[in-house]
């Protein structure tokens, strides 16, 4: 699948993504509690907390995404990733020792403005996959994503009866962990050749725009990604509080619930996406992703009990097709020198989603 970088490199960026996963995956569990350990609130009131969270460091990802999507394609893939994997080892360690509700928001803000994890990612997929393989390899990438969010909530319910702060510990080592490993093995998938000045006028959220509504393929992409993430985004920044309220689970029952959103996703991108693209193409498996999400959505908001929960969820995972599909269409239709700002603005407008 790799081209000129082999196979490490690109096992590098699926090892990043999975810990990253495994970190983000660490906390969600045990973000109810503590937040309505800092506020002195009940649950149901710590959610609006919790939708704020989310929402602020979906503003600042929104704000950089392209900022840092284009420093990728000037500086290279590597400095990025090394230097956003540092910021969220920081941000973990703050959120840890955070004793106000407003440490937790400096904590979110750092993650947002370095949030070029998965953007970067992206693009360093993008330069080192021929385009025909572009699609399976970011379903790949999804794969690894549902794994660590198999590993992670289970590893932070547990951890979350020994301390409330230890799963963010527990998160910060793996990502400077992860950071230390990027620096001694992840070579530079951007060639110099490749790479372009930077431009401040498209390092933002308008200016990306702009220039991707130039090229009709893309834009009309990025909007269908777009409103696929403003349905989708409901649930993550709410998946732990609505367990906690409508069916009354304890830290591990939400750990091992958001355990089986990661194992279904899993299934779906790293074990069917390449089958399916090659019997359906991009564009089908793309809607055939959304159609299920459709299906999944409805049902998640009639679920009466746990049981028809975990049916769903599992049915669910079926929609990730949907997003590593619209993906390869849209890096197909860019040229090399600009995947990093394609991928930049694909999180800005999946951010402003998240916002809302």
């Amino acid at each position: 699948m790799a081209q000129a970088h082999g196979k490490n490199a690109f096992m590098f960026i699926l090892v990043t993504v999975l810990i990253d996963m495994i970190g983000f995956g660490i906390i969600a569990p045990v973000l109810p509690t503590l937040v309505t350990e800092l506020t002195g609130i009940t649950a149901a009131e710590a959610a609006i907390w919790g939708g704020l969270l989310t929402a602020v460091y979906a503003l600042m990802n929104f704000l950089m995404g392209p900022f840092i999507g284009n420093l990728s394609d000037k500086f290279g893939r590597r400095p990025v990733l090394l230097v956003s994997l540092g910021t969220l080892a920081i941000d973990f360690i703050i959120m840890g020792l955070a004793n106000s509700i407003w440490l937790l928001f400096l904590g979110r803000i750092l993650a947002g403005v370095s949030g070029a994890t998965f953007s970067t990612a992206n693009a360093y997929i993008a330069d080192v996959t021929s385009p025909d393989e572009r699609g399976k390899a970011f379903g790949m990438v999804g794969a690894a994503f549902g794994i660590g969010f198999i590993i992670g909530p289970a590893i932070g319910g547990y951890l979350s009866g020994i301390d409330t702060r230890a799963p963010f510990f527990a998160a910060a080592g793996l990502a400077a962990l992860n950071m230390l490993y990027g620096l001694f093995v992840l070579p530079e998938s951007l060639s110099k050749e490749d790479r372009r000045p930077f431009n401040i006028l498209r390092a933002n959220p308008l200016g990306a725009f702009q220039h991707f509504s130039k090229l009709p393929h893309v834009s009309w992409l990025l909007l269908a990604i777009g409103l696929f993430a403003l349905a989708h985004f409901v649930y993550p920044s709410t998946w732990a509080w609505h367990g906690k309220i409508r069916y009354d689970w304890s830290e591990e029952e939400i750990g091992l619930s958001l355990a089986l959103v990661g194992l279904a996703s899993a299934i779906a991108q790293g074990g069917l996406m390449g089958p399916v693209l090659k019997r359906f193409g991009p564009v089908k498996t793309a809607q055939i992703g959304i159609g299920v999400n459709v299906l999944a959505l409805v049902g998640f908001a009639f679920a009466g009990s746990p049981v028809l929960l975990y049916a769903l969820i599992l049915f669910s995972g079926f929609g990730g097709f949907a997003g590593p599909a619209v993906n390869s269409l849209m890096s197909n239709a860019t040229p090399k020198d600009s995947q990093g700002e394609l991928q930049g603005a694909n999180a800005s407008i999946q951010s402003v989603a998240a916002i809302f």
